[in-house]
């Protein structure tokens, strides 16, 4: 009777620990568990239990869906000095360009808004600029937020993704423990005994009030910097042009107007061929262009006035703002260009190192910057009349066309890159699940971040003519220039804090040193530019709220999509009383159904076999994932588990990405791949049975002799030794071939499970009689008892986006005879 009990406790173990259901137990548990068996023995009343390490389950196929060449970016803590330094180099080309065009218009934004009048006016303004660059690119990026970066990645969405790591706030409910096992996804914390993190987190997680807000700000921080792609191009393009105007007689503004536009027009045009293929010399000019503007500073400077270093005095901001007044307050709005791109430093985190990028700022780009104002300044203390176009006019004689060409060349760089980031960035809320999906083509095999989005290509260039043909001053274009960029700095102060807070668990006087001195700084700048909404500022706040509300409304649709299919899933207990047909017949094929469930089987399986006569022989659920990481390993991708009993045939496929990962897009190779790890999965299972049915007879013996131990008096000692040891290591699990390696003689013989065979027969059979992609048309509406406003964005808006985006389909690019669909309409 004893024997038997156990025997029925070990069944009991094993089919619990068997993934039979998503209902009945979490798919992607510890890949490393512990195998309990527990032997009660009712005459003397003691308890044994025995732990043993089992094998580490199939979860991810042996090849990567994808094949990018430095697909985890420069972020070796082994980069050698020559490295780091070419990759400095590069952050000229790619980070600095916005920040490095500045000297083209900040002086004359300023000094049209206070006209000089004395040497205070220009001393004042200049120990603004000097203090500006010093405190937020220096002082906060350079030095802070460059630190609170996710694995590499910079950007508001890395800030949010760190922050979802950490406590679940992610609006999106399918976060499974699995992904907690990913190495990129733990976070290392210096005390997480800390009080006040652990408050701040249970504050989040359970109010989702604050999950909105947090996602609402980092939504409002991504609308700004699309709106910052807009007018970065029409700024320093028409900056750059218009230095024409004075030097070429009749060159109006119409002229320049027309010129900016025909520039504009080639800049967009030629992103579909990649900044790869014009990459090569975009440090070089970039370097070029610094290298101008500190030499002409310093010879300005020596030539006209040295006086200026006065400047370095920032008592001179007191007199500025005493002599001026509002005046004064006004040009402010024209000073927070000098560091307009600060946000790029973080930004383009992703393509290269924190050290890189500081040295490129501190070694090059904060000197050049510093004397090329300090150079202007010294010229305006000469020719005070000369504020209008003061970088032109202080160019010597002879060097005007040199200077001319490589300040459109800069310029034309700075907005590819802010074109660049705003594609990023909008890759990147699309994989988050905050955008409607998109056509995304990869222009380099050797890069991931190089991307290119056609649709919001034509957008952008399209709303950049019409900014320059309607502001047609650049002065009215700085207006809205700045609250964008303002706006962007914001959102990255509060999103850092929070990390302070909850993850870096700083100490609380420090962590709120940086909004205050931050957030202060920020908002008097802010408040300044915000006076300027009837002058042009309105622009960027439209295209914020505009992109603001697109995002808002994708994830709020999607949210609710989501949570219907969790509620209208199919209970096991239907597949269980159909059988292995299915209620229906199954013929040779693989069907792969394409769901977003990570747990369940999704209601669009039951449409199927209502409408269809037959269903295939196999049948794999994918589901294809996002994370809040940048990148997921190779290894560590795909989730791969039996669903119901093996007659069935019937599997899940849960494919993980990272939000900069890039997924191939060839269905064949992702057939081949998901057949291949189905077969390595298939044996690897069949092991773990017979190291189970292993481990029974070993039990069985075992209690035989504690039996006797018993009988003799004796009492039983420690635990007994493993049979599988941990071979894991924090820098990843071993190899299944160490794995099988282990196992005991008896156990890898392929007679245990004779089943086997016939099963990897079967899947040869299906495979030869091809693929079918079965896809549900899902067509979300909003229940009859809602509210008016639901009924309108779920009915109207969330449906013409859906309709207009990119489909499943499309993005797989498979043939469509491949392709069944039928259609469900979710009622949200």
């Amino acid at each position: 009777m004893e024997q038997g009990g156990i025997e029925e406790n070990i069944r009991l173990v094993r089919s619990e620990s068997r993934w039979v259901d998503g209902s009945e137990v979490d798919s992607e548990s510890p890949r490393t568990s512990l195998f309990e068996v527990e032997q009660l023995r009712e005459g003397h009343g003691s308890l044994r239990r025995r732990l043993v390490k089992k094998p580490r389950r199939v979860d991810s196929f042996d090849v990567e869906a994808m094949s990018i060449v430095n697909s985890h970016g420069h972020h070796s803590k082994d980069l050698s000095i020559w490295t780091t330094l070419a990759l400095a180099f590069q952050t000229l080309g790619v980070v600095y360009g916005d920040m490095g065009t500045s000297p083209l218009y900040v002086f004359a934004d300023v000094f049209s808004k206070v006209p000089i009048k004395s040497d205070v006016d220009v001393l004042g303004a200049l120990s603004l600029v000097m203090y500006t660059i010093a405190l937020v690119p220096f002082a906060k990026y350079v030095f802070i937020v460059l630190k609170a970066n996710d694995n590499g990645e910079g950007g508001t969405f890395a800030l949010y993704s760190l922050i979802c790591r950490y406590a679940k706030v992610n609006l999106l409910p399918n976060q499974q423990p699995a992904d907690e096992l990913i190495s990129s996804f733990k976070l290392r914390l210096p005390t997480p005994e800390l009080e006040r993190a652990l408050k701040i987190k249970d504050c989040l997680e359970r109010r989702s009030s604050m999950k909105t807000l947090l996602l609402l700000l980092v939504l409002m921080g991504t609308s700004m910097i699309i709106g910052d792609g807009i007018l970065t191009p029409a700024m320093s393009v028409m900056s750059a042009v218009s230095g024409l105007q004075g030097e070429v007689p009749g060159f109006d503004t119409n002229a320049v107007v027309i010129l900016s536009i025909f520039f504009l027009i080639g800049l967009f045009s030629i992103q579909r061929f990649g900044t790869g293929k014009v990459g090569v010399m975009f440090a070089p000019a970039l370097g070029l262009w610094f290298f101008s503007l500190g030499s002409i500073g310093l010879y300005n400077l020596l030539k006209y006035d040295i006086t200026v270093l006065r400047a370095f005095n920032p008592v001179y901001i007191y007199y500025f703002f005493k002599r001026n007044s509002a005046k004064a307050w006004s040009a402010l709005g024209g000073c927070v260009l000098c560091i307009t791109g600060a946000e790029a430093m973080f930004a383009d985190l992703g393509h290269f190192s924190v050290v890189s990028i500081q040295i490129a700022f501190t070694c090059v780009v904060f000197p050049c910057l510093l004397l090329g104002y300090m150079g202007q300044a010294a010229y305006l203390m000469k020719f005070p009349t000369s504020a209008e176009r003061i970088f032109y006019d202080s160019v010597p004689d002879g060097l005007f066309w040199p200077v001319f060409v490589t300040a459109t060349l800069a310029a034309m760089i700075a907005s590819q890159a802010m074109i660049s980031a705003t594609f990023s960035c909008i890759k990147q809320s699309m994989a988050l699940g905050c955008f409607p999906r998109m056509k995304i083509i990869h222009t380099s095999k050797k890069f991931m971040g190089q991307i290119y989005i056609p649709v919001i290509n034509w957008f952008l260039m399209v709303m950049c003519i019409l900014v320059v043909a309607t502001f047609r001053s650049t002065t009215d274009i700085a207006n809205a220039y700045g609250i964008a960029e303002v706006g962007v700095m914001m959102v990255s102060t509060t999103l850092v804090t929070l990390v302070m807070l909850l993850i870096w668990q700083t100490n609380l006087f420090l962590a709120l040193c940086f909004p205050l001195v931050f957030g202060s700084i920020e908002f008097i700048y802010l408040s300044a530019v915000l006076t300027k909404i009837r002058e042009g500022g309105w622009l960027p706040l439209a295209f914020a709220s505009f992109f603001l509300c697109i995002m808002y409304i994708w994830n709020y649709g999607s949210v609710l999509k989501y949570q219907s299919e969790v509620r209208e899933k199919i209970s096991m207990d239907l597949l269980l009383d159909l059988g292995s047909t299915l209620g229906t017949i199954r013929v040779p094929g693989i069907g792969l159904i394409y769901n977003e469930l990570v747990l369940g089987i999704p209601s669009v399986f039951g449409q199927f076999l209502v409408s269809l006569p037959a269903i295939h022989s196999t049948i794999v659920f994918v589901c294809i994932k996002y994370i809040p990481v940048p990148v997921v390993p190779q290894e560590e991708r795909f989730l791969f588990r039996r669903v119901c009993a093996k007659d069935y045939h019937m599997f899940r496929c849960i494919a993980r990405y990272g939000y900069k990962d890039v997924r191939k897009e060839d269905h064949h190779a992702f057939e081949q791949l998901l057949v291949e790890s189905l077969q390595n999965f298939l044996r690897k299972e069949a092991q773990d049975i017979a190291l189970e049915n292993h481990l029974t007879d070993e039990v069985d013996n075992d209690s035989v002799r504690s039996k006797e131990t018993l009988v003799l008096g004796n009492e039983v000692g420690e635990l007994q030794v493993p049979l599988m040891q941990d071979q894991r290591t924090e820098e990843g699990a071993c190899s299944s071939g160490e794995a099988i390696s282990m196992l005991p003689a008896s156990v890898m013989s392929s007679d245990e499970d004779p089943s086997l065979e016939y099963e990897l027969s079967a899947l040869r059979e299906a495979m030869d009689s091809g693929f079918t992609y079965l896809l549900g048309h899902g067509d979300v509406r909003a229940r009859k008892d809602s509210w008016f406003l639901k009924k309108l964005v779920i009915n109207y808006i969330y449906a013409f986006l859906r309709k207009n985006c990119r489909a499943g389909a499309a993005n797989m690019r498979v043939p469509h005879m491949n392709i069944m669909q039928v259609r469900v309409t979710y009622m949200v």
